[in-house]
C-alpha cells in the first residue's frame, strides 16, 4: 500500500457532506468517519466498532479516544511526512487530539469540516501548528 493508494481513496469523498458519526460515501462522515471510509477501501472490514461519540469536543468521555485508536490501528510515522499520512489536530486549545484528516500533498490535507463536508484544504500555518500526531495506514 503506498500514501498514493491512501490519497486516492480520500479524494473519492470529496464533496460527501458532514454528518456526524456517519461514514458512507456521497451521503456523509465525519472526519474519523472519513478515515474509516479509507481504511475500508483499502483493506476491506473495519477493525473495530466504534462506539458512540459525542461532537462535543469539550466532552471529557472520549478525551484521549482518538490518539488511541491511531496508537492502536495505525502505525507512527517518524519519517518525513508524506502523502497518504494521517494527521491527528488538536483543536480550541484542548490538550488531546479530537480531529484527524489526511495528508495528499507537502502543504494539503484531506478532512471532513462541519458546514463544508469533505474538502481538500492548504495545511496553513495555523493547521501545520495544531498537527499532534502523524500516522500511517498498516
Amino acid at each position: 500500500m503506498t500514501g498514493d493508494d491512501v490519497v486516492g481513496a480520500a479524494r473519492l469523498w470529496l464533496g460527501t457532506p458532514y454528518r456526524h458519526r456517519a461514514s458512507t460515501l456521497g451521503a456523509g462522515c465525519d472526519c474519523l468517519g472519513l478515515l474509516r471510509g479509507v481504511w475500508r477501501a483499502l483493506y476491506g472490514e473495519e477493525p473495530v466498532v466504534i462506539p458512540p461519540y459525542r461532537a462535543d469536543m469539550r466532552d471529557p468521555l472520549n478525551a484521549g479516544a482518538l490518539g488511541d485508536a491511531a496508537r492502536t490501528y495505525l502505525v507512527a510515522a517518524d519519517t518525513t511526512p508524506s502523502a497518504g499520512d494521517v494527521l491527528l489536530f488538536t483543536l480550541c486549545g484542548m490538550a488531546e487530539a479530537r480531529h484527524c484528516g489526511i495528508l495528499a500533498a507537502p502543504q494539503r490535507f484531506i478532512h471532513a469540516q462541519e458546514r463544508l463536508g469533505v474538502v481538500e484544504a492548504n495545511l496553513t500555518p495555523g493547521w501545520a501548528r495544531r498537527v499532534s500526531g502523524r500516522f500511517r495506514f498498516p
